[in-house]
């Protein structure tokens, strides 16, 4: 059994898997010439996460357990119509276990997901099993809003990622997979630890976000990723610019019209956007509201290198910051 490593290591090895240093090939890359069969296998990624923040925590997890993990998309990368390469799903193959977020997030990789499954392959879909909110008990709460009224994903919104508390569980989760996986325990160690870290961001989030009153916890976002969110954090989701849950999706000008009069009616002082995403239409939206601001968020990917948001626990602080200025 390998011993637990200290996590503030944790982000150097994810950087290095991601990132493909010689001493960690990227997702279907191979070992440095002349590389030991020790050296190669401690080198090859045991599991590959589909999303950056479900890389992110995978990243903690295998760091802390002392081995590595990859990542197939980029920051910055819109999962609703990623594509996949043909080396990385060869490694999705190769690898150990492959790490989803499932309900319909990655619509672009289903069926190769559904190949690594057939195939024989581990695949763990996380958002099945933190609780997942059904679109009909959201329609229901939300019944007249604007732009919540299709949704493309399916019965359940594959949003989680955006409650530090859930995800702290899929953390859990994760370990206990990959222990499955590769019959090694420190995993489920290293997943309970991982997930106790998240939890310490979900409270400070909630801690930032209590200095927005009651009266202005009003949402208006490009599309509907936030309703784990609102949930988590007492906020209501008046509306959103781009209906039915995905972000490729084409807003109607009567659409557009319902929002604007609902961004006006609320009084709400600023819309808040999605950095992965074009923002035209959310401009758009503002522009004819009058006196509202653009807020970018990180809601479907963490950020760049020098964002303040590369890991999932910087994302969730620097986006509790954002919305806190805009509407305490």
């Amino acid at each position: 059994m390998r011993p637990l490593l200290p996590l503030a290591g944790a982000a150097v090895l994810l950087g290095l898997s991601a990132c493909a240093a010689p001493t960690a090939p990227a997702p279907g890359g191979s070992a440095a010439p002349g590389a030991s069969a020790a050296q190669t296998a401690a080198t090859t990624p045991v599991a590959i996460a589909t999303t950056t923040q479900l890389g992110s925590i995978l990243g903690d997890i295998t760091a802390c357990a002392g081995a590595t993990s990859a990542t197939l998309m980029r920051p910055g990368t819109d999962p609703h119509d990623f594509a996949l390469a043909s080396d990385q799903v060869a490694a999705m193959a190769r690898a150990k276990l492959v790490v989803a977020n499932g309900l319909g997030l990655e619509g672009g990789m289903a069926s190769a997901l559904a190949n690594v499954k057939a195939d024989g392959g581990r695949v763990y879909e996380v958002a099945p099993d933190v609780d997942p909110l059904a679109y009909d008990d959201l329609e229901a709460d939300h019944a007249g809003e604007a732009g919540t009224h299709t949704h493309e994903h399916g019965s359940f919104d594959p949003h989680v990622a955006l409650d530090a508390g859930r995800m702290a569980r899929a953390a859990e989760n994760i370990g206990k997979q990959l222990t499955a996986a590769t019959g090694e325990a420190q995993y489920t160690a290293c997943g309970v630890r991982v997930g106790a870290e998240i939890a310490q961001t979900d409270a400070q989030v909630q801690q930032i976000l209590a200095a927005i009153p009651k009266e202005r916890r009003v949402l208006i976002t490009d599309h509907e990723a936030f309703n784990y969110f609102a949930q988590a954090y007492d906020f209501h989701v008046a509306g959103v610019v781009v209906p039915g849950g995905s972000t490729d999706a084409e807003p109607s000008s009567a659409d557009i019209a319902r929002i604007v009069a609902v961004v006006k009616a609320e009084g709400v002082p600023a819309i808040f956007s999605n950095v992965a995403v074009n923002p035209k239409l959310v401009e758009a939206v503002a522009r004819e509201a009058g006196s509202v601001k653009v807020v970018p968020l990180h809601v479907d990917s963490v950020g760049e290198a020098g964002s303040g948001a590369e890991t999932y626990r910087a994302l969730m602080i620097k986006n509790a910051e954002a919305i806190a200025a805009a509407l305490a």
